[in-house]
């Protein structure tokens, strides 16, 4: 009988450290999403407080406002995963957030100068900061969560994802139509940043053996669960970059992510002009069915994650099967529903509705499915897998809309819509596949810290051997050389 592990206190730091993720991720959705409510009240201040200034912004200088935040996202992806190796996650994390919060804090008064251009302009520089973020979450989940609680945590943290869409949504609205106007949108929303901060100044630590607050028994428990080196926090593992891109899992993963992305940006965007314009509804003026689906979301998100645990837990299932079964559900089930959708009349909104709602809910799957595949890779380089992914991923919402715009000449045209959702869930359905061909769980043999030197060391070796050869053969030569000259001298 062997004895029971010693895991520390029921709610340990690790546990904290997940649930400041957690808030993160609320935080920063909260600061990226609030940007519909906001346009809203600053072009029609009558749907919300009619007290502040109004601006005649056209429908193209609000469709700039509502995409310039990817075009800075993009850039700091992989940037955030080289930075928090190379200076750690606390540091990295506390200024990406912190300069998002800044730029929450000045919005009314740039676009009180500026207009929409300077609207923009601000929402690049705080996709800029954000980008650094994703990358560190992944890279501080490695060195905080034991295997055996890595869904659990890592699970439990990206739930942020769905209650800060939920809670953009409401607080928005909400902020918009009270006395503080579209401007304390903006004010709210720095103030929770700079809230998250202080929180993490103080009980955040780049690994468990920097920890202030962290005790023996759990530190113990962590650190011998991670199998690494003594000194491993001390220095700075180098990125095998040729064996991350050419590994097959990592590209299977970077593909399903795209994939992924493709098809949510779809059912997220696309759907409610669909809705609006085949089924004769205005999804963005009922705040009800705009926010069923991620409120579908969140609750799913828990659903899958309590099953998880219980069939790990009980060994029911490998972790290689568990991931590729969720991230099945949450994408062959949006294929199948997003082209039903596409062909249900305007007699069918309650359908049409329900599908969607499905159709996101189930996708919340793809946190454990897929997102958390980063660590089962590399624990070292969790931050570099996930700055390389998010980077491409995120190209995605951007080459959507140009799709729809080119497909889509009538937006009451049900045949062409139909194209659109048919493209998104090829897009779900091959990505998947490849996924669970490819596809693994295992740590990779060059997320070894020594993995360069190794390689290095084998290559010097396999040289030495290959050149041992042409050192005999060179001798050989010289010898029948020489015996030739003595003969001929002879």
């Amino acid at each position: 009988m062997t004895a029971e592990i010693n895991k520390g206190p029921v709610v340990g730091m690790r546990h904290v450290q997940a649930f400041l993720i957690f808030l993160n991720i609320t935080t920063m959705f909260i600061g990226r999403l609030n940007v519909g409510v906001c346009v809203v009240a600053l072009t029609n201040a009558e749907t919300t407080n009619p007290d502040f200034p109004e601006y005649d912004w056209t429908e193209a200088q609000k469709s700039y406002i509502l995409s310039s935040f990817f075009w800075g996202y993009i850039f700091t992806q992989f940037l955030g995963g080289y930075l928090c190796k190379r200076f750690g996650v606390k540091s990295v994390m506390f200024w990406g957030v912190f300069g998002s919060g800044v730029c929450s804090a000045l919005t009314p008064l740039f676009i009180g100068f500026g207009e929409w251009q300077a609207y923009c302009g601000i929402r690049v520089i705080m996709g800029l900061f954000q980008g650094l973020v994703f990358p560190c979450i992944h890279q501080h989940l490695a060195k905080w969560s034991p295997p055996t609680e890595r869904n659990r945590l890592g699970g439990l943290s990206h739930t942020g994802i769905e209650c800060g869409n939920v809670s953009a949504m409401f607080l928005s609205g909400m902020i918009a139509k009270s006395s503080m106007g579209w401007p304390g949108v903006s004010y709210v929303s720095s103030g929770i940043a700079f809230l998250w901060c202080a929180l993490w100044f103080i009980f955040a630590a780049d690994n468990p053996t920097e920890s202030r607050f962290i005790g023996e028994a759990e530190l113990h428990y962590i650190e011998s669960s991670l199998k690494h080196s003594e000194n491993y926090h001390k220095k700075v593992v180098a990125i095998p970059w040729k064996a991350i891109w050419t590994s097959a899992p990592f590209l299977a993963l970077l593909v399903v992510r795209c994939s992924e992305n493709w098809g949510l940006s779809t059912l997220q965007a696309e759907i409610p002009s669909y809705m609006n314009g085949v089924l004769d509804m205005d999804m963005k003026s009922n705040a009800f069915f705009s926010a069923l689906p991620f409120l579908a979301m969140w609750c799913m998100a828990y659903v899958y994650l309590i099953t998880a645990d219980i069939l790990l837990n009980k060994n029911l299932v490998t972790l290689a099967v568990l991931r590729k079964t969720y991230n099945s559900i949450a994408f062959f089930i949006p294929a199948v529903t997003l082209v039903g959708i596409g062909f249900l009349s305007k007699e069918q909104k309650n359908y049409a509705i329900a599908l969607m709602t499905i159709s996101v809910g189930v996708n919340s799957g793809q946190t454990i499915g897929s997102v958390l595949n980063t660590i089962d890779l590399s624990e070292n380089h969790a931050s570099i897998l996930m700055g390389i992914v998010n980077t491409a991923a995120n190209f995605v919402p951007i080459a959507t809309p140009l799709v729809v715009g080119w497909v889509v000449e009538d937006n009451t045209d049900r045949t062409e819509w139909q194209i659109i959702f048919i493209i998104a869930s090829v897009f779900f359905f091959v990505g998947n596949l490849i996924y669970l061909i490819w596809g693994k769980m295992e740590t990779q043999p060059w997320n070894a810290e020594d993995y360069l030197q190794v390689k290095d060391q084998e290559l010097g070796k396999e040289l030495a051997s290959n050149d041992a050869p042409k050192k005999n053969l060179s001798l050989q030569i010289n010898e029948k050389t020489k015996d030739d000259s003595n003969a001929t001298s002879g």
